[in-house]
């Protein structure tokens, strides 16, 4: 996806960035390195996923999600094992999935104690499966259900579980439409379509249900806009939240919080490279906090100010998932098939 030389805010409004020159630093030594701002700081452990890369390759670790017994299970493109199951130790408990191509987006649903997952296949469906990968469900081009014509782009990129069951899959990579389903895949609506307003997206990359005021609704990714667009259950536009330089995936809400990977950022330094990225952290009302790995938030007469990767520690944070004890386990995407990291709460 090509990235924008302009930043646009949500009136549509975009201002040229220029960054003052200065050195850029070394690498850092990792071992018992400590980042993030405030009260949410974390130690890095690189090495807390690896595995033996011949017998458990991964290409893209995509996305991450914690069952109801506290296993960490994740997604890639990678059909060698395209689902890898970790202990919170790091030790691989399990692993399936051999014909997920393009395995991009995971959603963990409990439906009344029994669970299940949501697989986003870019190459073109949405996969709906057991714990242990028996596949239950399969909604394939939205031509099939009268959503798109058949020449339109299909690349789902993510999936909520609404809580009557419903399904939204964002096409992310695709026709940038948000479509709903009923829980038994029967086509209800679509909204949003590639564009600048407020309702509409620049990769609509993840989707989540926030129910932190009570009464639930969606959080949706825009980002090439840097922003998430909030949305009522049935398609209509509430209100963004910019983030400006933060080019954000996947929402994660955790009690009170909102966490998202930043998979690409303008950084601090002069002498640019791809490899950007870092972690960014919202309180309950929507303010950042904190950017592990990137520069320590600020906010003048109310408004945030841009954000920036500081430290060079991450290849494109692509999702995040938080434990009981709110460590973070973050998969990257174009990251040399490195495997999760693991940032311990401290």
């Amino acid at each position: 996806m090509k990235r924008r030389a302009f930043l646009k805010s949500s009136t549509g409004a975009a201002a040229a960035v220029v960054m003052p020159f200065q050195i850029k630093p070394a690498k850092p030594n990792l071992a018992g390195m400590v980042i993030g701002h405030g009260k949410f700081k974390y130690r890095v452990h690189k090495q807390w996923g690896d595995l033996d890369p011949a017998q458990h390759p991964v290409k893209n670790c995509h996305e991450m999600i914690m069952d109801n017994r506290g296993r960490l299970i994740m997604v890639g493109d990678e059909t060698k094992n395209n689902i890898l199951i970790y202990d919170k130790s790091g030790k691989l408990l399990d692993w399936w999935g051999t014909t997920y191509s393009g395995g991009h987006g995971l959603t963990h649903w409990d439906a009344g104690g029994e669970e299940f997952l949501f697989i986003s296949d870019n190459a073109g469906a949405v996969i709906k499966t057991t714990l242990d990968g028996r596949e239950l469900m399969r909604l394939e081009h939205p031509s099939k259900y009268g959503a798109y014509k058949e020449q339109d782009k299909f690349i789902p990129t993510e999936t909520a579980i609404g809580p009557n069951g419903d399904i939204y899959i964002t096409d992310g990579y695709g026709s940038q439409y948000t479509l709903q389903f009923t829980e038994k895949g029967e086509f209800i609506r679509k909204f949003g379509g590639a564009g600048d307003g407020d309702d509409q997206f620049q990769t609509a990359h993840g989707i989540c249900i926030d129910r932190r005021s009570g009464s639930p609704t969606l959080l949706i990714t825009s980002r090439t806009h840097n922003s998430f667009k909030r949305f009522t259950l049935d398609g209509i536009y509430v209100e963004t939240i910019f983030l400006p330089g933060a080019y954000v995936c996947r929402p994660v809400i955790d009690d009170e919080n909102l966490y998202a990977g930043v998979c690409w950022s303008r950084v601090k330094y002069l002498n640019l490279t791809p490899n950007t990225g870092f972690i960014t952290i919202l309180n309950g009302e929507n303010k950042v906090v904190s950017n592990p790995g990137g520069t320590k938030p600020q906010y003048k007469k109310g408004k945030l100010q841009l954000m920036l990767q500081e430290q060079s520690i991450f290849y494109h944070c692509h999702d995040v998932c938080i434990d009981e004890d709110k460590n973070i386990y973050v998969c990257q995407w174009n990251g040399n098939k490195t495997y999760p990291i693991k940032l311990e709460r401290v």
